[in-house]
């Protein structure tokens, strides 16, 4: 009979899989028309896709099998790097524009964003460093520090969506690690008032709470996208209108293959089909979690943790988006959106976890009861 942790390994991988799948599939249905429209080829978003797809998992193989994930200061250097590439995508010629957003890196054919890959970077590190403070007086300004930077230079960009996700899965982080309530209290506080100050110093965001109030007061500017958001949900019933026969697609729902895969898939498959994707999500950080307090090392169940809060928040926050649940932010859904970044960093976290739960120990490092392992 498999173990638990067998179990947990299969339902981990199978709904990983089985995301990416369904996502590669609805990528091709929602970005059809807009690629014929665009680029006169009803599939180049699924080629792309099935490429990125591709190259993520065998990333994600390569993670899960190198002993250099355990490496704390692998991560370390890796942080680095991701704080020098979102400092370059403000440079000139290197940086570009997209969807009034500073942030991608245009290398050639590839594009990267280096908001996505900093957020498993800080995760990775903020658990190192958190390992080195273990026994001693748990709150650091260094560790903050470490949150703070990088989310100061994705906002720069802007891009509050990001920089919320990477602000809860690195606090998270710190949470699992044994920082007070009170402390989460104070920055809450804090948090609100950086957030009034965001709303007051970008006029943009003020129009984007009105409009998740009331999306129908500007039908088509602000509140455009979550109106035709649920023009998609709502007509899908219980088993939608088939795969492929969106109609939202046709240019009402702005880049459908993107943020608001979702919406798409739930008018095409209905509520089944929505409820399904929803399932695999539940299954997936169950098994994460599961993961998760199955570790040894202090460092293994930080990093799973985190990668763990990131993938969930962010899916929730998508989700939440495009149901009108919550204020239009620009968020990708993990695994299921296009976009070779999103999707990269996403089974990178995968492969991190599965490195963890097949290396307990997380190489020599330090145990939950304090102890070094061997």
């Amino acid at each position: 009979m498999r173990s638990l942790e067998g179990k947990l390994k299969v339902a981990f991988v199978t709904s990983a899989l089985a995301l990416s799948c369904i996502g590669l599939a609805f990528v091709h249905s929602a970005g059809s028309y807009w690629g014929t429209v665009h680029y006169a080829d009803s599939s180049p978003f699924i080629v792309k896709q099935g490429i990125y797809m591709l190259v993520s998992i065998g990333i994600a193989a390569f993670i899960m099998k190198s002993p250099l994930t355990s490496n704390q200061k692998v991560w370390t250097i890796l942080y680095y790097l991701a704080i020098v590439a979102l400092v370059a995508v403000k440079i000139p010629g290197i940086g570009a524009v997209r969807n009034g957003s500073q942030s991608w890196i245009i290398l050639g054919p590839v594009s990267l964003q280096p908001a996505e890959f900093i957020k498993v970077a800080l995760i990775g590190k903020l658990a190192s460093s958190l390992v080195e403070t273990s026994g001693k007086k748990m709150f650091s300004f260094k560790h903050l520090w470490y949150i703070l930077l990088p989310a100061a230079l994705i906002m720069l960009q802007p891009d509050l969506g990001s920089t919320v996700i990477l602000i809860v899965s690195a606090f998270v982080v710190l949470f699992v690690a044994g920082y007070s309530l009170r402390f989460f209290t104070m920055i809450g506080i804090a948090g609100v008032g950086a957030f009034i100050a965001l709303i007051a110093t970008a006029p943009y965001r003020l129009d984007r709470i009105k409009s998740y109030i009331d999306p129908w007061n500007d039908p088509l500017g602000t509140g455009f996208q979550a109106i035709q958001s649920l023009f998609a949900i709502s007509p899908g019933g219980l088993f939608g209108h088939g795969y492929g026969n969106s109609r939202q697609k046709y240019l009402y729902l702005p880049e459908p293959q993107n943020d608001f895969i979702f919406s798409i898939i739930a008018e095409e498959s209905g509520f089944i089909g929505a409820t399904i994707i929803l399932l695999l999500f539940v299954v997936f950080l169950i098994a994460t979690f599961g993961i998760a307090i199955r570790t040894e090392a202090r460092f293994s169940l930080l990093v799973v943790s985190g990668m763990g809060a990131m993938i969930f928040f962010q899916t929730f926050l998508n989700i939440g988006v495009v149901s009108g649940l919550l204020p239009v932010t620009g968020v990708t859904l993990p695994f299921i959106s296009y976009g070779g970044s999103s999707l990269l960093t996403t089974w990178m976290a995968a492969g991190v976890i599965l490195h963890f739960m097949n290396n307990k120990s997380g190489g020599r490092l330090v145990r939950h009861d304090g102890h070094k392992s061997k």
